[in-house]
Order: structure tokens, then C-alpha cells, then sequence
């Protein structure tokens, strides 16, 4: 792996704490297994690791695997060896089938592509849950401990955590999805895997209810503590840290020393965007992100205005991104705020009672410095796939066409300067939502070798009401047992 120093290594201890302030501070071994903390809040670690203009020099010659053992190894600390370590990280993207994990490609002199599909479910979160389930297995087996994973998901994210952890003898998983509210490609991927420890939920309602359910079932405590219950989604801070890797990497593809980046990211329940933050943080020279939207868009609303506010989920062609309560936003909140984490508890109190709240115009004015945002409708995202089509000859998925829509605007608006370059993440394989890229494009986009009969697989589905005691009686008679 690399030669380069490792910076944080040896006998030190990154502590987390909670964005409600009030649950006890955490290593990184505690915050993976604990997902989310007791008192409703957050992880966060409590200072960002630092990289130099030295070490991002240092950075390029390193592939991507030895890039992300550099900018991980903080976060980890001496939770796991050095060692074993690498041979985790070097074993995750050993199996991504670009050799490069996650390619860059130019479409205008200040505008790339970077493809983010190259995993085996053909979504982002592939780069992080790979990890993360092997994570779980090591941190669980050294303590011969077991758990209960339960996650949401507007699609992606539930296919790539059952394809991290199925057939892993310590860990049951229960995964949560919109009933009729993800592509057939998604549900499939989610329902037709043949394995004891998983189970696939069509819950009745949409991914926010999905959301508030795994909430639900943290916040009793007695039924936590008994299935040791854990999280996957990008509430658990181990779900956002390998996606941070992604944006150094882009960064230290084009060359630092002559660019300020700006990278354009398809966003829905803010985790993406998010990492892009603590990259920033870290010492990454970003000057802007773009937070793109559909036409579901609490985030370009509260950007646009600092009031962030509930209304009804809007189906689009885009639904992983068919969200009105992005978890993830409670982190910039809190940095925000100062770190206050009883004045955080109090806005997301009032956000929860009256579907609303405004910050202050100081802080608005704070976060502009680094956020933009647009809203990109159905109409418009079909067109930018049918152009990006026409144009590169590159299909896109309706998600990563909002955030190339979005780093088109960006270019063309006074914003734009001559030594940005624009960074767009795409975020799915477009063979995922084939009925948009057909109406944009008139070509049926292709499933990899591996996937190609996936349409006709067998699936293996339970649809439950949005009711807490249902889905925990269902947890309760389908786990393979208590941890008590």
C-alpha cells in the first residue's frame, strides 16, 4: 500500500459525539456499531483530520485504494491495525470492475464527469458500503458480538447494504423501501437476494415514513438494546467517511495546483453532498457545491431562502431523491450552529412540531459561502440526458443528469470563473431507470453480464403497514435472535 506517512496513526483515538450534544462521546469502532446516538442526534467527529497542499501533492501518485486508506486511516484510527487496514480497503475495490474505481471524463474544457457506478449494485453507495460491511464483520467478530441492521431506502442504498452483508453469520439486515416507489431494477436487486440474514420491507408509504421508521425503532431503547439494533443508512458516520475519497481523488486526478474545484452533486438526503463538506473541512480546495434537486426540493428552497419547510413528496423520474426530510442536513446544521448541540435539539424539535424553520440570515449568508442550489424538473433532466446523449454520446441516469444540469448552470451563471473546474458525480448506471433514459433517448440502456437476467429472478419481499408494532413484530419473529 502506500509509502506515504501515516498521519494519525498510532495510538490515536478520533472521538465522535452526538449533534443533540447530550449522548457520551464515542470511538470510531462504538459510532459504527451505534449508528445512530441515544439521544436521536448524529455522529460527527469532533475535529476534521487536516491534509496539507504537501500531502495532496503526495496524493497523486497513489491509487485509489492507497488514496483512501490516507484519507480514512484518521477517522479509524487504531480501532483496526494498520495492516489489516490496508488489506480491507485494497480487498473493497479490488472487485469495482474500472480499474481506475471511479474514472473522470471530460465533457467541456471546465466541466467533468465523474462515474460513480462501478460497483457491484451500479450506485454510489457501493464505494462506501462495500466498506462498511467489512468493517462490521471485523469490529463485530473481535468482539464476538452480533446485530440487527436496519436501514431506509429510496432505492440504492438497499441494495448495496444486502449486497455488503448478506450471508454474514453475525449480522441480520432489514431493509425498509417505499412500496411502489423505487424502479423495478431497484426492487430487484433488493428482493431476489438468496440469503438467510436478509429481508427486504415494501413498507406502505414513502421513503420519509421508511426514515421515521428506523428512527422509531432506535428510539426504543428496550428493543434497540435487545437486537442491537444498527444502522446503515447515512445516518451511521461510517456510511459518509469512504465517500469522502471520491472527492479528494477528483481533485488530485486534475491538479490541484491549477484548479478550485466545484463539484455539482445529485442530492436527496444530503450524506453525498455532505462528505463533499468534509472534504472541504480537510484541506480539499472546494470554492462551491452544488446541491442539485428535483422537483422535490426542501434543500434548493432552504439555500434559496433559509427557511426549510415540508411539502408533500412529488413522484419523479428520479425517486431516490423523491425526499422531503434529509437526515443528513442535521449535520451542516449543527456546524452551523457552532456545534451547539441544544440549539440544534431545539430547531429539529420545532422542524418535527410545525414542518418548518428559518435560520438566521448570518447563518444563511454562511452557508451560501459554500452551497449553491437549483431544482431541475422531470422535463429538464429528460432533456439533459437526451443532450448529454446527442452530444458525448454518453447515456446518463436521470439522477446524474440533475447534477450535470446542475454544473451546466453553473458555468453559464456569474458565479463561474476561468480557473473552476466542475466536477459532477454520476451517481447510478443508467440500465437502472431504463424508462427514462428511453424517453429521453430512444435507446434501452443495457445491464451489465452479471445483471442481465435480474428481471426475471425470484423475489423474496414482505409489504408491512407504516406501523411501528407490525415492522417490530416482524423483527422480533424473522431475527435470529436476541442479543440479551
Amino acid at each position: 500500500m502506500s509509502s506515504l506517512p501515516q498521519i494519525y496513526f498510532g495510538g490515536f483515538f478520533l472521538r465522535y459525539l452526538s449533534t443533540r450534544g447530550i449522548a457520551p462521546e464515542l470511538n470510531f469502532d462504538d459510532v459504527l456499531i451505534t449508528g445512530l446516538a441515544r439521544d436521536g442526534g448524529l455522529y460527527l467527529p469532533m475535529d476534521w483530520p487536516q491534509f496539507s497542499s504537501e500531502d495532496l501533492r503526495a496524493f497523486g501518485s497513489l491509487s485509489y485504494s492507497e488514496l483512501a486508506v490516507e484519507i480514512m486511516r484518521p477517522f479509524v484510527g487504531d480501532t483496526i491495525t494498520q495492516d489489516a487496514f490496508d488489506d480491507l480497503v485494497e480487498a473493497t475495490y479490488r472487485e469495482f470492475t474500472h480499474p481506475l474505481v471511479a474514472p473522470l471524463k471530460k465533457f467541456e474544457p471546465n466541466i467533468w464527469l465523474m462515474e460513480l457506478f462501478h460497483g457491484p449494485t451500479l450506485a454510489f453507495k457501493d464505494y462506501a458500503m462495500q466498506i462498511l460491511g467489512r468493517l462490521f464483520d471485523q469490529a463485530l467478530l473481535a468482539r464476538g458480538k452480533r446485530t440487527t441492521i436496519i436501514g431506509a431506502t429510496s432505492g440504492d442504498t438497499g441494495s448495496a447494504a444486502i449486497e455488503a452483508c448478506k450471508d454474514r453469520e453475525a449480522i441480520d439486515v432489514f431493509i425498509f423501501f417505499p412500496k411502489d416507489r423505487v424502479s423495478p431494477i431497484q426492487q430487484k436487486q433488493m428482493t431476489t437476494v438468496e440469503a438467510d440474514n436478509i429481508h427486504a420491507i415494501a413498507l406502505e408509504g414513502t421513503f420519509d415514513d421508511c426514515q421515521d421508521m428506523v428512527k422509531a425503532l432506535f428510539n426504543n431503547l428496550e428493543f434497540r438494546d435487545r437486537y442491537a439494533l444498527s444502522a446503515i443508512n447515512s445516518i451511521n458516520w461510517a456510511r459518509l467517511m469512504p465517500q469522502i475519497v471520491y472527492y479528494f481523488w477528483a481533485g488530485v486526478s486534475l491538479g490541484l495546483d491549477e484548479r478550485r474545484l466545484v463539484f455539482s452533486v445529485p442530492s436527496g438526503n444530503f450524506g453525498n453532498v455532505f462528505s463533499a463538506y468534509a472534504a472541504k473541512k480537510m484541506g480539499l480546495p472546494i470554492e462551491k457545491l452544488i446541491v442539485a434537486t428535483n422537483s422535490n426540493d426542501i434543500l434548493a428552497r432552504f439555500f434559496n431562502t433559509g427557511t426549510m419547510e415540508i411539502r408533500g413528496v412529488q413522484p419523479s423520474i428520479s425517486p431516490s431523491m423523491d425526499i422531503q426530510v434529509s437526515s443528513n442536513f442535521e449535520r451542516l446544521l449543527f456546524d452551523l450552529n457552532s456545534r451547539d448541540g441544544a440549539s440544534t435539539n431545539r430547531i429539529l424539535e420545532d422542524f418535527r412540531s410545525e414542518g418548518k424553520f428559518s435560520v438566521r440570515e448570518e447563518t444563511l449568508i454562511e452557508a451560501r459561502r459554500l452551497f449553491d442550489a437549483v431544482s431541475v424538473s422531470d422535463v429538464d433532466t429528460l432533456g439533459r440526458i437526451s443532450k448529454t446523449f446527442s452530444e458525448k454520446g454518453e447515456i446518463l441516469d436521470p439522477h446524474s443528469a440533475i447534477g450535470v444540469e446542475g454544473a451546466y448552470r453553473f458555468a453559464s451563471s456569474a458565479s463561474m470563473e476561468s480557473d473552476l473546474s466542475i466536477v459532477s458525480l454520476a451517481c447510478a448506471h443508467p440500465a437502472k431507470f431504463p424508462d427514462a433514459v428511453k424517453r429521453a433517448t430512444g435507446t434501452n440502456p443495457e445491464l451489465p453480464v452479471h445483471l442481465q437476467d435480474l428481471l426475471t429472478r425470484k423475489e423474496r419481499l414482505t409489504v408491512l403497514p407504516n406501523s411501528i408494532q407490525k415492522v417490530s413484530n416482524y423483527i422480533a419473529a424473522n431475527s435470529r435472535g436476541d442479543v440479551t
